[in-house]
């Protein structure tokens, strides 16, 4: 619904301060405006009050405003830099950039971890620039070299606009997918500020370092922005890109200094040491100032719709985004809704666009998608509009969360928890950027971990943001990287160092299968393919799939390998740009999808079965007789089905079985066991009247996976369960919660370790739910393929109070510590 458009906001004087956007100084925007405090406030009410939407805002948090404190230049600063910088509005830093800057230029290693929109780039930018100026020679030769890596191609290209609009002598390139030969030539001969992203870094520049030599010899900084999105396996697989750059430019002479860009996440400099394999020092304190940011708590209601076996089902927070977004844009208000998949950002911005034209014809074109997997003119396209204007709504991935800086926000929506607390964070930074206020909306999805969250909003709000997850050690990712690096030179035993404790045994193993052979010079990689290309690093699931016009031939986008199974099997619903699409065959050898376009009005979702089988365990903590494991398992997942759901009421209209391979993963779980007789004490006996066993260890696997997000920095599409009355590597009662990638992404570990906690809240999560037997914001699982049954949701509340009766202190007590520190007053059936 979108209501008519008061007249227009009242403009106010523009932000002040010595600096902000994405160099720390005052950014171009669509207008210089404020969204003042009572504005912000009577937007809230007007969006609460409207017809039929009673008891949705759940809570309201404002968070105070922040007082700058600017500071001086550094004395050794370039002064055609800064002069630069005062002529962009900048005519002081802020106390954070010049932390950063004074020790990156002591040539210490820093990680600087602040708010979204404070002026992060200035911190590293600074000296990399004067570095590159002073060291340049007299016949302008090549300066100090400053290595630049972005997790997307869309912010390295926001950089490198932000950078050449400085007008300074420096040269400065990207090197990236978009990239022409001849600009990448001319990069490899002159550029001393290359900008790029470690895909290329892994595929491309290390592999052929030759070529880079001059560049690579001459790198005084290395800069790794946005650090806190390399998590679980990806993160591990750019910490291993890093110690192979470290070595090949330690091979040329170079020892760079690394300078980190982080949101404010825990132990940012244990982080960034895991990240680089270097000690690090932390700057947290903010100097930059802050807007009063408003953020809202909103529930989605029950709908008159039943999902599956009765159960009732809210409406889902895409479509109640869309309404969202079509009444802030229908009020002049320049708004940010973020959705967590790419048909979501489609169908929001469609709904939306189709909402505002019912208000006023041409509104609608004022609202569009953005995401990853578009073509660069596209991308480009839509940062240029929304900068200037031109869109007053953009529905977008995190592909724009990531850094782009784009000023003059006044609202952002997030469709669903983005997964942590610093993600939420600076998802909502994106309004309010410099010192105006701002309005953030967290729009609830049907599943426990939102029900929880829009709950208790103590937890959401008064908790430190979390540490960040991944594992270096992971033999399946290691062994991948010490391949390359073998290729880029030959290994050798000092080498072994750069790669952790565990690179010994992993190259022990290469060996013996014959993948690296040792000579008297060290281990060489002797296979005629490029070692680079063994492991994809954004990915666990192989190469990607390519989705083909059927037809035509012309290629629609592309889709993650290891999740082909269930987002292009045979009858997916793909949306691209507004066109919907539906999959006509999936063909795994050749790696290709064929699509027709259509819209069968319905989307899709992939349910799967799995088993499991205990390999090892690691660990294990002993809860009265009950047991709590952490160890190595094997995976068997097969997708069986798709459900076939309305738009936009999610109602189920249909199931489709399908015939895909099954597949086999090595990962790393945490499982929980109770025997016989503690359950029969409990009256939870296998013959005990009213107590269906399988369905209450089933229900508490969904509702424990939906939690443990709560504690570890993970999505519950990142994980998996398997739940049974009696296992066969455990002889009785078992839930498993395990990793989704090859080795684990260390999701697994972090529940371990915070099971305490993180099983309080699953069975306060249940025992919270209004539901009589059952929801999908409880117990109930959107990906389940045994149709979420059997589910006991009272024999899950005593189950869980069974296991956590005698449950010890939790291992890591640290800043992922959520609620519930106190202990709460057949086949095998997988989630």
């Amino acid at each position: 619904m979108a209501v008519p458009p008061p007249p227009p906001l009242a403009a106010a004087p523009a932000a002040g301060g010595a600096a902000g956007g994405a160099a720390g100084g005052a950014a171009g925007g669509r207008r210089p405006d404020r969204l003042p405090r009572q504005e912000v406030a009577q937007l809230v009410a007007r969006l609460a009050a409207a017809p039929g939407r009673g008891d949705r805002l759940t809570h309201l948090e404002v968070r105070p405003r922040r007082a700058a404190e600017p500071v001086d230049w550094p004395t050794w600063a370039d002064t055609a830099l800064v002069a630069a910088l005062r002529a962009r509005g900048i005519e002081r830093p802020w106390s954070h950039q010049v932390a950063t800057a004074e020790a990156a230029w002591r040539g210490e290693h820093v990680v600087l971890a602040t708010g979204t929109a404070s002026g992060k780039s200035l911190g590293y930018q600074l000296p990399a620039l004067s570095a590159a100026a002073a060291r340049r020679g007299a016949r302008g030769q090549r300066g100090a070299g400053t290595l630049y890596l972005a997790p997307t191609k869309a912010l390295a290209h926001d950089q490198l606009t932000s950078l050449l609009d400085l007008r300074l002598p420096a040269r400065i390139a990207t090197c990236d997918g978009d990239s022409s030969r001849d600009e990448r030539d001319w990069a490899r001969a002159h550029a001393e500020y290359l900008l790029t992203n470690p895909d290329m870094l892994h595929r491309s520049i290390l592999p052929g370092h030759e070529r880079w030599s001059s560049f690579l010899g001459s790198l005084q900084l290395v800069v790794v922005d946005e650090c806190h999105h390399y998590r679980g396996v990806f993160g591990a697989h750019v910490a291993h890109v890093l110690r192979r750059l470290r070595r090949v430019c330690a091979s040329y002479g170079a020892e760079p200094t690394f300078v980190l860009a982080s949101a404010t996440t825990a132990e940012p400099a244990a982080t960034a040491g895991a990240l680089t394999g270097l000690d690090v020092r932390a700057v947290t304190r903010d100097g930059s100032p802050r807007g009063e940011v408003t953020l809202a708590l909103w529930e989605p209601p029950l709908t008159t719709h039943t999902g599956e076996n009765g159960a009732p089902v809210r409406r889902a927070a895409t479509s109640e985004t869309a309404d969202l977004l079509a009444d802030l844009v229908a009020e002049d208000v320049q708004t940010l809704a973020f959705v967590r998949s790419r048909p979501g950002v489609e169908q929001v911005a469609l709904t939306a666009s189709s909402l505002l034209e019912e208000v006023e014809p041409g509104l609608g074109a004022r609202v569009a998608a953005y995401r990853g997997g578009y073509l660069p003119e596209e991308r480009r396209t839509i940062e240029s509009a929304l900068r200037s204007g031109e869109l007053t709504g953009l529905a977008a991935t995190n592909a724009l969360e990531l850094g782009i800086d784009v000023s003059g926000l006044d609202a952002v929506l997030v469709a669903g928890f983005p997964g942590t607390r610093a993600a939420l964070w600076q998802q909502v930074g994106r309004a309010g950027r410099g010192a105006q206020d701002a309005l953030g909306v967290l729009v609830a999805r049907d599943d426990p971990l939102d029900t929880y969250l829009v709950h208790h909003p103590e937890v959401l709000l008064d908790q430190p943001v979390e540490a960040q997850v991944f594992d270096p050690g992971n033999p399946h990712v290691l062994g991948p990287h010490l391949c390359a690096a073998a290729q880029e030179r030959p290994l050798v035993e000092d080498d072994l160092a750069w790669f952790g404790p565990g690179a010994r045994a992993v190259l022990d193993q290469l060996e013996a299968a014959g993948v690296l052979r040792r000579r008297p010079r060290g281990w060489f990689w002797t296979d005629r393919r490029r070692a680079a290309d063994l492991t994809d690093i954004r990915s666990a699931g192989g190469s990607p799939v390519a989705l083909v016009e059927a037809g035509t031939g012309r290629v629609v986008g592309t889709v993650d390998g290891g999740r082909a199974h269930g987002t292009a099997h045979d009858g997916a619903v793909y949306l691209h740009r507004g066109d919907v699409w539906v999959v006509e065959h999936l063909d795994l050898e050749e790696r290709v999808a064929t699509l027709e376009r259509r819209d069968p009005g319905w989307t899709t979702s992939a349910r799967e079965v799995t088993d499991i089988t205990v390999r090892g365990e690691r660990e294990h903590r002993t809860w009265g007789r009950c047991r709590l494991s952490l160890g190595d398992v094997e995976v068997s997942q097969q997708v069986v089905s798709y459900l076939k759901r309305l738009r936009p009421s999610g109602e189920v209209v249909g199931e489709v079985p399908l015939d895909l391979p099954a597949t086999t993963l090595a990962t790393t779980a945490v499982w929980w066991t109770v025997p016989d007789d503690v359950l029969a004490e409990a009256g939870l006996g296998r013959d005990a009247p009213g107590v269906d066993l399988p369905g209450a260890a089933h229900a508490a696997e969904h509702c424990s996976i939906g939690l443990l997000p709560l504690v570890a920095t993970c999505d519950r599409w990142d994980i998996g369960g398997v739940s049974t009355a009696r296992h066969a590597d455990t002889g009785v009662l078992t839930v498993f919660v395990h990793d989704g990638q090859p080795g684990g992404g260390g999701f697994a570990e972090r529940g371990y370790r915070s099971a305490r906690r993180w099983l309080s809240a699953t069975r306060e999560t249940i025992a919270d739910c209004e539901c009589e037997h059952g929801c999908p914001s409880c117990v109930q699982s959107p990906k389940c393929g045994n149709q979420n049954n059997p589910l006991d949701k009272a024999g899950a509340l005593r189950l869980l109070d069974v296991l956590l009766d005698d449950a010890d202190d939790d291992q890591d007590a640290g800043p992922d510590a959520g609620p519930g520190s106190g202990p709460s007053a057949g086949p095998a059936v997988a989630g």
